[in-house]
C-alpha cells in the first residue's frame, strides 16, 4: 500500500520560506512522476509543481514560478517543496501526489497525501 505523508508545513511571515516535505512508504517512488497541490479554504485545487522520475525535469504553476522549487530524493523516497518568498496568497493545504501524468497540471496521479497547511500572514 502507497502511502504519502507531507510534513513541514506551519505559520510564517511574508516574505519568509517554508521546506514541505513528502515521505512515501510501500513503493519506491524512482517509478513515478511527483507533484504537489494546493488547496485554499473555499477555492478549487491549484497545481503547483511537479518534478520527473528522474528530477532532471521540472515545471510549476504560473502563480509560484520563480519563488518555489520542486526536488526529490529516490534514495529517501521523499519529495520537497521549497517555498520562498511567501505570500498570504499562498495560504493553503498543500497536498502530495505521485504517479501524476509528467507534464499535466489538471490530471492528478493515484496516491495523495493527507496534506499539510502553511499559513502566510501579512
Amino acid at each position: 500500500q502507497v502511502q504519502l505523508v507531507e510534513s513541514g508545513g506551519g505559520l510564517v511571515q511574508a516574505g519568509g520560506s517554508l521546506r514541505l516535505s513528502c515521505a512515501v512508504t510501500g513503493r519506491t517512488i524512482s517509478d513515478y512522476a511527483m507533484g504537489w497541490f494546493r488547496q485554499a479554504p473555499g477555492k478549487e485545487r491549484e497545481f503547483v509543481a511537479a518534478i520527473g522520475w528522474s528530477g532532471s525535469r521540472t515545471y510549476y504553476g504560473d502563480s509560484v514560478k520563480g519563488r518555489f522549487t520542486i526536488s526529490r530524493d529516490n534514495a529517501k523516497n521523499t519529495v520537497y517543496l521549497q517555498m520562498n518568498n511567501l505570500k498570504p496568497e499562498d495560504t493553503a493545504v498543500y497536498y502530495c501526489n505521485a504517479d501524476l501524468p509528467y507534464g499535466s497540471r489538471t490530471t492528478t496521479g493515484r496516491y495523495w497525501g493527507k496534506g499539510t497547511l502553511v499559513t502566510v500572514s501579512s
